[in-house]
């Protein structure tokens, strides 16, 4: 059985590598590029040919666009910001040579914020199906918060996905930014409302969800720059939305 690795990019030169470098064992490395302008696809050719420069009409959509490139029996879908471990590794490749019983595997994502795992918050162990026969999933095609659509059973992973989502506080506030304004165009596109009580109140009850419900608190000084980096995007998005209607 053969393994596609198919991973999606755009100013990832800081993070690439890495990723690259914790799948190098795969057969097949797909990387769809959306004009990077800051090395990142010149640091994918060293690990594979299969790199295309495309627009980028979403997450959703341009996942399904490098799904369509694959050519692997199986197909493992990474961001640039994840690894795969050896032990996760090992795990990846006798699910592969077991009995054909599974459509896709579900992986537990192991995030760091600020330099420091997770482990409450409602991030662990946040499960991502993310390994999966080709031709049994595909992308929603949604602008972002994608997920896979799977045509048949699922099982489950042990080892995680070692996922560097948030190392430092710009890194934070580019993605809340980049995040609450798909999120207020994806709202408008649902025909969704926004304003200044929607905001708070979401706001209010993201930071409430994150840091009490979800025991935030357990994760120390960053669980609660954690809950706070929620609210603040749950209450820009519903204010970026409100000040849609405002333009003609």
């Amino acid at each position: 059985m053969s393994l596609s690795v198919i991973v999606i990019t755009k100013n990832e030169a800081r993070d690439i590598r890495a990723c690259l470098e914790s799948v190098k064992w795969a057969d097949e490395i797909v990387v769809l590029d959306s004009g990077s302008t800051d090395g990142t696809v010149a640091i994918c050719r060293e690990f594979t040919e299969k790199v295309y420069e495309t627009d980028f009409p979403g997450f959703g959509l341009q996942k399904n666009r490098a799904l369509d490139l694959a050519t692997g029996d199986w197909v493992l879908s990474l961001d640039a910001d994840e690894r795969v471990s050896d032990a996760l590794r090992d795990e990846i490749a006798a699910a592969m040579a077991g009995p054909a019983k599974y459509a896709a595997f579900d992986i537990p994502r192991l995030s760091s914020y600020c330099g420091k795992s997770i482990r409450h918050s409602g991030w662990w162990p946040d499960y991502v199906t993310r390994l999966f026969r080709r031709g049994k999933a595909r992308f929603n095609e949604v602008l972002v918060h994608e997920r896979l659509l799977v045509d048949g059973p699922t099982a489950r992973f042990r080892h995680p996905l070692i996922h560097e989502a948030f190392r430092d506080l710009d890194e934070v506030l580019d993605k809340m930014n980049s995040y609450s304004s798909a999120g207020a165009r994806m709202m408008k596109r649902e025909k969704r409302e926004g304003s200044l009580g929607r905001a708070v109140g979401h706001g209010l009850w993201s930071f409430f969800h994150t840091y009490v419900i979800r025991l935030g608190f357990l994760d120390g000084r960053e669980g609660f720059m954690l809950a706070v980096s929620n609210a603040e995007g749950t209450y820009y998005r519903y204010l970026k939305r409100m000040l849609q209607d405002r333009i003609p």
